[in-house]
This record gives C-alpha cells, structure tokens and sequence, in this order.
C-alpha cells in the first residue's frame, strides 16, 4: 500500500486536512502546536470511475479500490532536528513513507496563530526543509562513523560511504538528497537509512475557498518553487475537504463547481502522489470482483501478477490482455474476445495503465 506523510508547521491546516480525508480517523485540529503527538494513520480507497464500470460490466459482486495510507505527523518547527518540540520522535515516522505531503499555509486569518508570526509560505518550506537536511546529515555522519569498520574489506561499504559523502556535502551547501544523480542500485544501498530529503514531495498549498480556485501570491510562490525543484504541487482547501464530508456524491460535485474546481482536494493528491512515484493501475475483472492494482510504471506482465501473488509471477505464462476502454466499448469480454481485441501477452510485456488482465501461470 502507498504510504504518504503529511507534514507542516503548526497550524497550517494539516490535522483538519488528514481528518477530512481519512473521515474516520481521530486526529485532534485545535489551534495550538503538538495538538497530534502520536502519528495518526488512515487509509483511503482511492476513487477510480473505470472500476464502477468494469464492475458494472462485467457484474461483478464486489468492487475493490487501491488503497493509500495516510500518516498525519505532529507539526515540525525550527529546532525539530535537535528535538525541538518533540521533533525527533515526529521525523522518525516520516523515515516510513513512500512520499510527503508538504502542507503549505497560504491563507491570512488573524484567528489563527501562525508560529512565526506571519504567513509567508516559502520561508515555512525552507524552516521544514532545513530540518529535513539536519536530520539527514545527522543519519549520514552516525552511518559513515559505523562503515570506517568496515571499509577496508567490503566494497559494498566503500561504494555506500562514497555515496552518502555526495549526499552529505549536497545537503550541506542547501541542496537535497533527492537531487543526488545516483544509480538505482546505489538507491536501494542506501535505502534503509529512509533519508527524509530524499522522498519525493508534494507542496499543498492551503486555500480559502474563496481562493481555492485560481490561488494567490502565496500558492504562486509554493508553485514556483515546486518546479524549481521538479517537485508536485497542488492547491488545496482543509475547510473544503472538511464541508465534502457532510455531502452526497452530486451535491459534493455541485459544491465544487460552485468553487470553481473539478475535484476535491483527495483527488488531486492521489493524481500527485502517482505521478511523483510514477505509479500505474490495472484492473483484474469478473463475476465475483473487479480490483485495482497498483504497480510501479515500467513493470513486466510477470511483475504485476506478482504484485497479486508471488506464485504468479514464478509461474508465468503469459496475460490476456485489453485496455478498460476498449473493452468497455465491445461491453463484454466474450464479445470483446469474438472480435480478437484480447492480445496474449508474454514475459517482456510492459504493463500499460488501465490494462484489464488476466494471468496464466502454472503453480
């Protein structure tokens, strides 16, 4: 399941956003700092209009979404990497998560303390990022001081030192580790460290409703600052997402039109986060249940049949295969079959999105 950490400095929205999105989860929002001292956790199903429809035409008892987890971490502030206000209990939850979600305060509310004084949404950025990169290089400098041990007879432990010392002098002159050219072995080298500047992250702008729609100055900055960094950014309302709660799926819809918006704040995460992953879903569809699964982009047919179950992918043989919207338009797959629109897919096959599969495989 996709893990994603919601982080921010006190205040900025972050508690009232994890309680709208995972609707059933019991996160305080109070306005005052370390309000959340325990990571609250929730997972959502993420919407998806192809699984209704396959569902439907394939009658299928049961629909089963993909689902992410959403780790609601206690406000960070300047000094969290030196255990100011409990920050590094708070870091070390972030080291679990496949990405972050970075909530941003753009809005002006003298009701509403903001901890530094004033709203100024870059500056909040650079405060959490520079916590990010002291935690880092406190991780880096602890993990080198153990390899000296080891360098002189393992190349392994040669190569990670080398890497974390590219990493380490980065970080120093202000960069990140996400930013370090590395290989996709030299990733997973140095993987278990969970170094927090290399997640990929997502800048969430939050919103009036008011300003929810074309932003301000604030999200323009947030904005400008993400594709600096090749990072995603989204503009969301906490207060929106917290009314949606209350409402049906048309009125839901009507409300955001209202806003001027075509979707909720949920929504625009799940496309970010799968974008910033680089993240794809494929169904698997029949009388007892249409499923999303969700795979890394560039996996083999054998890869994603794995990602069901490890027997497919040692036995495979071979995937029928059909994209959702072809099979849509032939409205069965007998018929879709009648006329040879299922291709048979054999081992180097790269699984597309919105692939409808299903795997052969000897047990």
């Amino acid at each position: 399941m996709l893990k994603v950490g919601i982080v921010g400095l006190p205040n900025v929205g972050k508690s009232t956003l994890f309680n709208a999105l995972v609707a059933n989860a019991q996160a305080q929002a109070a306005n005052f700092p370390f309000c959340t001292i325990e990571p609250n956790v929730g997972t959502v199903s993420v919407p998806d209009d192809r699984l209704k429809l396959l569902g439907a035409l394939s009658d299928s008892k049961e629909l089963v979404p993909t689902r992410i987890e959403f780790v609601d971490i206690a406000g960070l502030v300047k000094g969290a990497s030196q255990g100011e206000g409990l920050g590094n209990k708070f870091l070390s939850n972030i080291r679990e998560v496949d990405a972050i979600v970075h909530v941003v305060r753009c809005f002006e509310d003298e009701n509403v303390i903001h901890v530094s004084g004033s709203v100024d949404p870059v500056r909040d950025i650079e405060i959490i990022n520079l916590e990010l990169g002291l935690s880092d290089l406190s991780q880096i400098e602890k993990r080198r001081e153990r390899l000296k041990k080891q360098i002189r007879n393992n190349k392994e432990s040669q190569v990670e030192d080398q890497i974390l010392e590219k990493i380490h002098l980065e970080i120093e002159q202000g960069g990140v580790a996400r930013s370090v050219t590395l290989l996709d072995e030299e990733r997973q080298l140095i993987k278990p460290l969970g170094l927090l500047t290399a997640k990929p992250i997502i800048y969430a702008s939050n919103l009036t409703e008011d300003e929810l729609s074309l932003g301000n100055v604030f999200s323009k900055n947030v904005k400008e600052l993400a594709e600096n960094e090749s990072s995603e950014n989204v503009r969301i309302s906490a207060q929106v997402e917290a009314e949606l709660i209350e409402l049906g799926e048309f009125e839901r819809q009507d409300y955001l039109a209202g806003l001027g918006v075509q979707e909720g704040g949920l929504q625009s995460l799940i496309k970010a986060s799968y974008n910033l992953l680089g993240l794809r879903t494929y169904f698997t569809t029949g009388e007892k249940e249409t499923k999303a699964w969700t795979i890394n982009s560039g996996m083999t047919a054998p890869q994603a049949a794995g990602v069901i179950h490890t027997d497919f992918e040692r036995g495979f043989i071979r995937a029928q295969t059909i994209n959702y919207e072809k099979l849509l338009t032939a409205g069965s797959l007998l018929e879709a079959k009648n006329k040879g629109w299922i291709r048979s897919e054999g081992k180097e096959y790269i699984v597309q999105e919105g692939d409808v599969m299903e795997f052969l495989f000897n047990v």
